[in-house]
């Protein structure tokens, strides 16, 4: 059995559904007209291509997963399982501030018909937001947490902590002061929370931190009572230069196992390719090139970090 406190996960992350239609291809509000729908899958297919292309290069396969979704994702789910890649369904429905299931109680099916590596939930919690909300989502957590134990499947939890209009209020508005200041013990507060409620992940997808001693507090509450479990680095659409911050801090904390990123390795080459500058190959090799780069600058940090304690 793998040990998912330890064993490397870099995921590229691309299951963005409401705000991809909306901020790609300027589409709110309605569904996609089947032609749309058409060119959003093969966007999907080309971020998949880049993955493909980065594998055969030089990340390790071994450890590199994907994040896709099934509504315009379908088949690149169902060729990622036939080439034997580790990859993670999510279940929950976007653009949503409230978790809730994408299918209804139907999501069990969805999730033995595609077989993932992974089941992911993305779940907006603060534990000081609105209680009855908050509630109402553990409830749901708590029947996928307990279906996914019982059918022995991995639980991938990726957990956004957005402020609420108090706290932000406090802060002089700044998201960023509410970021140092405020969320880092949020997270450990809504972690300890999700657990109370009997709610157990295999990995925790976590917002990235500014401070090494917050990283360490938040995986020691993740792990806390002898979990063996992981945590990755999300890269929440951050800039190039954050999200490589963010992952020199993970590389050398036992426990942060990797990083899940999504927009900061697709989003330009994609929108370069959508106004003309670049055709599709060029489009596939650049989305290649930013998942390589992530992931060698996260394995010659672990590798740095390694040697120094050597």
């Amino acid at each position: 059995m793998i040990d998912w406190s330890q064993k490397e996960l870099l995921i590229l992350a691309f299951d963005h559904r409401a705000s991809f239609l909306e901020k790609m291809f300027g589409i709110k509000g309605r569904q996609p007209t089947p032609e749309e729908k058409k060119q959003i899958e093969d966007y999907k297919k080309m971020i998949f291509e880049g993955f493909l292309l980065a594998t055969k290069k030089t990340v390790p396969k071994e450890i590199a997963g994907l994040l896709v979704d099934e509504e315009y994702g379908a088949g690149v789910l169902r060729e990622a399982k036939k080439e034997g890649l580790m990859f993670a369904l999510p279940v929950e429905k976007s653009g949503q501030d409230e978790f809730d299931f994408d299918y209804g109680d139907d999501f069990a099916k969805h999730i033995e018909e595609f077989d993932p590596t992974f089941v992911k939930v993305l779940v907006r919690y603060n534990s000081e937001g609105d209680a009855a909300m908050n509630k109402r989502q553990l409830q749901r957590l708590k029947k996928l947490g307990d279906y996914l134990a019982k059918k022995k499947r991995l639980f991938l939890f990726e957990l956004i902590v957005p402020s609420t209009s108090a706290q932000l209020a406090k802060l002089g508005g700044s998201k960023e002061k509410y970021d140092q200041e405020l969320r880092p013990k949020l997270m450990i507060d809504s972690i300890k929370e999700i657990q109370a409620a009997g709610i157990e992940p295999t990995i925790w997808k976590l917002e990235g931190v500014d401070k090494p001693e917050s990283a360490k507090a938040i995986v020691k509450q993740a792990q806390s009572g002898g979990r063996k479990v992981g945590v990755i680095t999300l890269g929440r659409g951050e800039s190039k230069e954050k999200v490589q911050e963010w992952l020199k801090i993970g590389a050398k904390i036992p426990g942060i196992i990797g990083f899940a990123v999504g927009r900061t390795i697709f989003w330009e080459p994609l929108v370069d390719h959508k106004e003309g500058k670049t055709i599709r190959k060029v489009t596939v090799e650049k989305i290649a090139q930013n998942y390589q780069e992530f992931t060698e600058l996260w394995l010659n940090e672990r590798k740095g970090n390694k040697e120094k304690k050597k």
